[in-house]
């Protein structure tokens, strides 16, 4: 592990080293990528999110599959009234709809840079001010409180498409998108998830105040204030400013979270590794403010950026970046770029050659 300066104001450390390198038709090919788990573990704190190669699935049948029908028709309400939404945009205010889009790009950054890229993987730190901001923007998300989501986002990353996985691809498209939400969890994932080690999490104040008030913050900040901002300060009317910068943005960004479980895990090339089933999937990206470059994340989860190509097509990366230059993050983690060539020379499936 080294540092190279990127700011005055903050640090990014580059991880990886490459040992030797040979010569094939006359490119250069780095044979052996070293990432140090224990160096990782000792800078970041842990290596929760490292596939557990030792894990295997119990041998027998499945356990019965028991549904959640409280979940199936609340879910099944919410989109109902996200088309309801659609069809009173015509009708809504120019202001109301790009309230809409603020409230969407606020709450999307509380899941990418918050619950996803800082807390599951602690690929940055940031400040007191920048973690309360995006514990407010979790709670507009409305996808679990930071605790849980990093919990369930660890044993996924620790037990990738396996039963241990909450939202396993293994067993299909609707599963991994929406229907493991609709189902009690398989036995290993809750047994699989009360080993891990969440001091990290349970040693964050802001992030345990949250999960202590999350309920009332939701019902304020993902459905109260969206509905009030536009009926009060330009008199749009109530029933749009509900359904449209309130449920129709929440569904929205439901669906963008949950195509990185489903659609970028299906859909796409794997430059870094093919012998994983997480894909590159641009239009993921997009919807998720960057975070669709699946396979690059699941081989370097512990990059900040969860992608080899900067800002694009990842909103969240620019983010942190803005972060670390007003002073409010620091020490984000980069792989190098020797090491991402060596692992696509090694284990990709050479799609990085037509660019």
């Amino acid at each position: 592990l080294f540092k190279e300066f990127s700011s005055a104001s903050s640090t990014t450390t580059t991880v990886g080293t490459v040992t030797s390198r040979v010569t094939r038709n006359g490119d250069a090919v780095m044979e052996k990528d070293l990432l140090n788990h224990e160096d990782l573990a000792g800078d970041r704190g842990m290596i929760d999110d490292i596939f557990d190669e030792t894990y295997k699935e119990k041998e027998g049948p499945k356990p019965p599959m028991r549904y959640v029908w409280r979940n199936i028709i609340l879910m099944s309400l919410l989109h109902l009234g996200a088309v309801f939404g659609l069809t009173l945009i015509p009708s809504a205010k120019i202001q109301t709809l790009a309230w809409a889009v603020l409230c969407f790009l606020v709450s999307a950054l509380g899941i990418t840079a918050g619950s996803h890229r800082l807390w599951s993987h602690r690929s940055y730190k940031a400040t007191l001010p920048l973690r309360i901001f995006l514990t407010i923007a979790n709670s507009v998300a409305f996808q679990n409180d930071i605790y849980e989501w990093v919990r369930d986002h660890r044993v996924h990353h620790k037990f990738s498409e396996t039963d241990a996985d909450p939202h396993n691809a293994m067993r299909g498209f609707f599963f991994s998108h929406i229907g493991w939400l609709l189902v009690r969890k398989h036995p290993d994932v809750i047994e699989k998830g009360q080993k891990l080690d969440l001091s990290d999490i349970k040693a964050d104040k802001v992030v345990m105040f949250q999960r202590r008030y999350y309920k009332p913050s939701v019902v304020l900040l993902c459905f109260t204030l969206p509905t009030l901002v536009p009926w009060y300060f330009w008199d749009e009317s109530i029933v749009i400013s509900f359904f449209i910068p309130a449920i129709l943005r929440y569904t929205i960004g439901l669906n963008a979270t949950w195509l990185v479980n489903s659609a970028a895990h299906m859909f796409g090339n794997r430059p870094y590794d093919q012998n994983i089933n997480p894909r590159e999937n641009p239009l993921v990206s997009l919807g998720a403010l960057g975070e669709g470059f699946h396979n690059y994340h699941h081989t370097f989860p512990y990059d900040y950026s969860t992608s080899e190509f900067g800002w694009r097509f990842n909103l969240t990366t620019a983010f942190i970046d803005l972060m670390c230059l007003l002073g409010l993050a620091s020490d984000r983690k980069k792989v190098s770029k020797e090491v991402i060539l060596a692992r696509k020379m090694r284990t990709g499936d050479g799609s990085h050659k037509s660019g």
